[in-house]
């Protein structure tokens, strides 16, 4: 049956939309044309085989060649695929580029790609259990799954948030919570500033959570390996003693791969009842390989932890993984309320928007889902080793070559090692010259004040011959 035409108006056409306001949403034949000619070019970019590197553009070049998109009546789907295939899309850098090796590359399934597509196509809202149960339900599958691996007791659970930040942010806000509410039980008054204890070496995002709550950050020295240990945790707790909320551990560091002594901490944290942190966003998921987990004992004494699947879970951008030991101290410290939200509150599970601070949620976990589903967890084993067995290859060969030296044995996937005799301006011209020559991405990175190179290895798709052609470039 088709809908009535109003009068006055022109006739419909077949394929046509009932009125001009609709034109956008309607099915007809434009948006199936536009839907196609999207899906054509996601189709070639997920299956391309040889990917370039490609780079940066300056702000004039890119006015020059993409000005002009934005007008009263469109350019059409096919003219802005093609602006973005050709001009938008060659000026970001490939982060899923086997020789992307700088800061923590990503290297997304082609499943968990491809399911992307299908969580955007299906416009599922994943906040709340009563609009989107199936999607929480396949996250929450994912986040048990993690929580076992992790040695969590069952019952522990979570959400996956947009990335590291927003999950270290939401994790420290319910351990404050936490510590406010167990003074207030015990009739103490709280502290004047509260202090979250971290490693010196602890992630930025750790600093920028503190500011955003408005506390103090105790930067405790790590030891000569590089790890925090108990004992330098003990003293901060002994010296900020009653104002300390939260101890946040790291379960492999961004520059180093460096996990920190967790079982010595949580040893620490539990005898003074203070939350324990993991900030496992990169190294967390080194767990997954067997031979790695005595590096990480005492995770499973971590009241919350994160892990971010678009890492080294090899999920699209942008996922992290938030799971507490008992969420119910998270729906505690975060559940919003509202008027229009009351009707959500009492559900058969608990809703994701409740154990963190993001209300509207994308269902960010479903492409890790379906990967998982599709691939089974042993190839995720795989392929994580893979980066680890690589990193001590490529350790060995540095060590090798003559003017070349490693700065710290390898512990994850984070290689650092140095070029003997190069200025900082050494480094950056040899960096930029790789990108340009479209050899690989490899930025420098600086330790205690010496500038230094690293490779971080995620992609399974990296090889020693790729990283053997990039040391050939430093002779």
């Amino acid at each position: 049956m088709t809908a009535p035409v109003p009068d006055g108006a022109p006739p419909r056409t077949p394929g046509s939309p009932a009125h001009a306001s609709d034109r956008m949403h309607a099915i007809s034949n434009e948006t199936r044309a536009t839907v196609d000619e999207v899906l054509d070019y996601a189709r070639r970019r997920a299956v391309y085989e040889d990917i370039p590197l490609d780079k940066p553009l300056t702000p004039r070049d890119l006015s020059r060649l993409a000005s002009g998109s934005i007008t009263a009546s469109g350019i059409g789907a096919r003219r802005a695929t093609a602006l973005f295939e050709n001009v938008l899309a060659p000026a970001c850098v490939t982060t899923d580029h086997p020789a992307y090796l700088s800061f923590i590359p990503s290297a997304p399934t082609k499943a968990a790609i491809a399911f992307d597509l299908v969580v955007s196509a299906s416009s599922i809202y994943g906040g709340s259990w009563m609009e989107g149960s199936g999607a929480v339900f396949a996250e929450n599958e994912v986040l048990h799954w993690l929580a076992a691996e992790f040695g969590l007791p069952k019952g522990a659970g979570g959400v996956f948030m947009q990335g590291g930040t927003i999950g270290n942010l939401s994790a420290l806000v319910t351990a404050r919570d936490a510590a406010r509410r167990r003074n207030r039980g015990a009739g103490r008054p709280d502290p004047g500033r509260w202090v979250v204890v971290c490693s010196a070496e602890a992630h930025s995002s750790i600093a920028s959570a503190a500011e955003v709550m408005d506390v103090d950050v105790v930067g405790a020295a790590p030891g000569a390996d590089g790890r925090l240990h108990g004992d330098t945790v003990a003293r901060a707790l002994d010296e900020n003693q009653g104002a300390v909320f939260a101890v946040v551990a790291t379960g492999g560091t961004t520059n180093f791969g460096i996990v920190d002594d967790i079982a010595s901490i949580a040893a620490e944290t539990k005898a003074r009842d203070v939350w324990l942190h993991i900030d496992g966003a990169y190294g967390l998921a080194a767990m997954l390989v067997e031979r790695m987990r005595p590096a990480f004992a005492g995770v499973e004494l971590a009241d919350s932890l994160i892990v971010d699947p678009h890492k080294w879970l090899f999920a699209p951008f942008d996922a992290c993984a938030l799971i507490y030991r008992d969420p119910s101290g998270a729906k505690l410290a975060h559940t919003q309320k509202a008027e229009y939200l009351d009707t959500l509150t009492e559900t058969a599970d608990w809703n994701p928007s409740d154990l963190g601070i993001q209300l509207t949620r994308r269902a960010r976990g479903l492409p890790l889902w379906f990967s998982l589903a599709t691939h089974g967890t042993d190839l995720y084993r795989e392929a994580v080793d893979h980066g680890i067995t690589l990193a001590g290859r490529i350790a060995d060969e540095i060590t090798a070559r003559e003017g070349l030296s490693l700065v710290r044995d390898p512990q994850l996937s984070v290689v650092v090692f140095r070029r003997d005799g190069w200025s900082p301006a050494d480094y950056q011209a040899w960096s930029d010259r790789l990108l340009e020559d479209q050899v690989a991405f490899v930025v420098p990175s600086s330790h205690h004040g010496e500038t230094v190179l690293r490779f971080a290895i995620i992609s399974p798709l990296t090889t020693f011959e790729t990283l053997t052609a990039i040391l050939d470039t430093l002779a």
